[in-house]
């Protein structure tokens, strides 16, 4: 579904991605790993289309993304949703309309209907009865919620998350988390997570990759990720958020 060949990416003199490469089975949640500021965001917006890489190829559905003409580059899109590390949703629209806007913008639907899908979306996120509230007033969690009951409206294989559980308390992190996995087994997506945390990373991933100076430096299972006797994958996971993580890489 998803595959990255030695992508490179520079934003003006700082590398950010210097060869990474992965793929991502039909069905599977793969999640990246790393440090703030290792690139992890970047990856997704080569993905989307939003960057283009400086080498290498993104390919999704079997398109190469950073090839495509503008409207094939739109049919693809369509098939893609994103879920933003903040929600993203616009201050001034209730729930309803946050959810409905893709809708709205891309599809030949009555008032009716789209006000159907939303409230199916809304429940499959457990949320239900609060299309009249307003961003302002909805928790962290909440807000989450929403923006990925936006970003599944249009039913689409792929769906990319951006530090879903950034910000939450543990309790409200474990809601996402499975919600990440009902949403997989109920829609059969394919998913791409970019997370610190991992234990949401140990909770909703087939596999583990992990980001390190521009380069994924392993992949496996949760399980062998735990286990990993690479000394950089370990102090990651240990919780090592400040300094150097040190290994010789060849």
């Amino acid at each position: 579904m998803i595959q990255l060949k030695n992508v490179y990416k520079q934003l003006g003199n700082n590398p950010v991605l210097q060869g990474v490469s992965f793929e991502v089975k039909e069905g599977k949640t793969y999640v990246i790993i790393g440090r703030s500021g290792t690139g992890k965001s970047v990856t997704l917006k080569n993905i989307v289309g939003l960057l283009k890489p400086d080498e290498g190829e993104v390919v999704v559905l079997q398109e190469k993304v950073h090839e495509l003409l503008p409207r094939q580059f739109y049919e693809l899109r369509k098939n893609i949703g994103l879920l933003f590390q903040s929600g993203a949703l616009i201050n001034w629209m209730n729930v309803e309309e946050n959810v409905a806007l893709p809708l709205w913008e891309h599809e030949n639907l009555s008032a009716a209907r789209i006000k159907e899908i939303v409230k199916e979306k809304l429940a499959l996120v457990d949320l239900e009865g609060v299309e009249h509230l307003m961003p302002s007033s909805l928790s962290g969690g909440m807000k989450k919620r929403v923006g990925l009951a936006r970003a599944i409206v249009r039913d689409p294989k792929i769906i990319l998350y951006d530090e879903p559980t950034s910000g939450l308390d543990p309790v409200m992190s474990n809601q996402i988390n499975e919600l990440i996995l009902s949403l997989q087994k109920k829609l059969n997506v394919t998913s791409i997570c970019v997370t610190h945390d991992m234990n949401s990373a140990y909770m909703i991933a087939d596999s583990i990759g992990m980001l390190y100076e521009g380069k994924i430096i392993e992949e496996g299972s949760p399980q062998e990720i735990k286990n990993s006797s690479n000394p950089i994958v370990q102090q990651f996971i240990q919780g090592k958020t400040t300094g150097p993580l040190t290994q010789n890489i060849k």
